[in-house]
């Protein structure tokens, strides 16, 4: 028997991935190349409703307005000149100041002493809330490759212990202009989703996180400090993984995005990379990120048939001349740099060797 557990733990052992496996590469050839995903495989209607969540209500309108004419007259806005998903100025005053511009809001609305926002972000659409002084975002878990949320909402979108918003169901599809909006196509229009606030703004551990939210991106709604490290997910700038200072950590901290704003108080963006690296796991970052496993089956449905990633930074190649140099790169939606990585005196020495930006 001691034999047979034996074999059992070494196959086990055998078949899971090292820390080298899912960290270095032997070559930086094609097939090693990880671009943004920007390839989503269109879902049909019967597989959206099928697939929808269970907290979601779709009910068809006898009337309504369509996908197009409220897209167009959207783009058209001068403030919406930015990309889609990022925030910009606009006459939502009072959401853009205590949300600190971290949503491109849409709708308004006031209940008694409560004022109700409809927001959009990287990562998707958000109900917005101020009340008594203090702000809170309830994730909708609806990604924007299905359900589009039309930006001029003709009626009250919180009503008798629910959100009812009204648009349409799409299906993405490659915009001629890459500088441009993301382009979609319709499959119906004249929808009204609808959610229970209950369900909403359900938040059972209490971490500033509704359990949408949690679920779609692979945090533990039960748990307020996920990653176990003493820091609660809503202030914790990596809420998935424990950081450590590793060398090649710092290697993968070197290449992250600095933002120039104040990141401790944007709780609700965050840069989202898909890795198995433990490495690049244990970053200290100073914006926001979560992490997607690589393998499709491991992702969770949200995560899977949306586009929240638009930054790569590839798995590490060896020098074989030399044991203290390396090479990686880095893709974004138009870009991509390649890096020779120097570990001189226990700090990194970063050049850009090669390329392309569209």
């Amino acid at each position: 028997m001691r034999v047979s557990y034996f074999f059992i733990i070494a196959f086990l052992f055998s078949c899971s991935k090292s820390i080298e496996d899912k960290c270095f590469v032997d070559k930086m050839n094609a097939e090693n190349v990880v671009m943004v995903n920007k390839t989503f495989q269109p879902y049909t209607l019967k597989q959206i409703l099928a697939e929808k969540p269970k907290y979601l209500e779709i009910n068809n309108l006898t009337a309504y307005r369509d996908f197009v004419t409220d897209r167009a007259e959207f783009l058209k806005q001068p403030e919406n000149s930015q990309k889609e998903g990022e925030t910009s100025g606009n006459n939502f005053t009072i959401l853009n100041e205590r949300f600190s511009n971290q949503f491109l809001c849409f709708a308004q609305q006031q209940v008694g002493n409560i004022i109700y926002g409809l927001g959009f972000n990287k990562l998707g659409y958000w109900l917005l809330k101020i009340e008594n002084n203090k702000t809170f975002a309830y994730f909708l878990g609806l990604s924007p490759n299905q359900y589009y949320v039309n930006r001029t909402q003709q009626n009250l979108f919180v009503l008798g212990g629910y959100l009812q918003v009204k648009g349409s169901l799409v299906s993405p599809r490659k915009s001629k202009d890459p500088s441009n909006y993301k382009d979609y196509s319709v499959i119906e229009d004249g929808k009204l989703f609808t959610i229970k606030l209950k369900d909403l703004m359900l938040d059972s551990d209490q971490d500033g996180y509704n359990d949408i939210f949690e679920n779609s991106f692979g945090l533990n709604p039960n748990r307020k400090d996920t990653d176990g490290d003493g820091i609660n997910d809503f202030e914790d700038m990596n809420p998935m993984f424990t950081s450590s200072k590793g060398k090649f950590t710092r290697l993968y901290e070197s290449l992250l995005p600095n933002p120039s704003i104040d990141s401790e108080k944007r709780n609700f963006e965050f840069q989202v990379y898909k890795s198995d690296c433990d490495y690049f796991h244990q970053i200290n970052p100073v914006q926001k990120v979560l992490f997607i496993p690589e393998d499709k089956n491991k992702q969770t449905y949200y995560t899977s048939v949306s586009d929240i990633i638009d930054e790569v930074i590839s798995p590490i190649q060896k020098n074989e001349k030399n044991p203290d140099s390396f090479y990686i790169y880095k893709v974004g939606s138009y870009f991509k740099n390649d890096y020779s990585a120097d570990y001189e005196n226990e700090n990194w020495v970063l050049k850009v060797i090669g390329g392309y930006i569209i």
